[in-house]
């Protein structure tokens, strides 16, 4: 049993493998970017802006060895680096905190206190761990940029 089309395969279908290739040769596409005929330039952050620390390792070696300082909004570990260089820093927020809806959200938030604290107030050479505590969501953000600055100086980096 042979099957046939349903309907009558349109005007365009039967030109397109032919027309395409000859319309798109004919209207190459303009590249806008200002840097077009540029190779392009790989982003380095200035050596002042704090790099992560994302290994398990180095949070540890930040817990067992650094300064501790708790404020009601957040903890803060901080270890001096062997070799001068930009500060690092990591983030934690553990499940006891809530879901991962709640983690995120005290993660950004601690995030953003540190990138607007460490413009004003420029650190180096020291590795940083934030930790998220359960006042972390609903402290005022003032008030948690207050803490993170008692923080610092609490366990002496500022």
């Amino acid at each position: 049993m042979d099957s046939a089309r349903g309907w009558k395969p349109s005007a365009a279908a039967g030109c397109w493998r032919i027309a395409a290739p000859r319309a798109a040769s004919a209207f190459p596409p303009k590249d806008r970017r200002p840097n077009a005929g540029r190779a392009p330039r790989v982003f380095q952050p200035p050596p002042e802006t704090p790099t992560r620390l994302k290994r398990r390792a180095e949070f540890l070696r930040v817990a067992a060895k650094g300064r501790k300082a708790a404020t009601h909004g957040l903890v803060l570990q901080a270890l001096r680096q062997a070799e001068p260089g930009p500060a690092r820093i990591g983030f934690t927020v553990t499940k006891k905190i809530g879901g991962a809806v709640v983690r995120n959200r005290t993660r950004r938030r601690l995030k953003e206190a540190a990138r607007l604290e460490l413009a004003q107030n420029p650190v180096a050479g020291v590795d940083l761990v934030l930790i998220g505590r359960e006042g972390t969501r609903g402290r005022d953000f003032l008030q948690l940029r207050d803490d993170l600055r008692r923080a610092l100086r609490k366990a002496e980096v500022l």
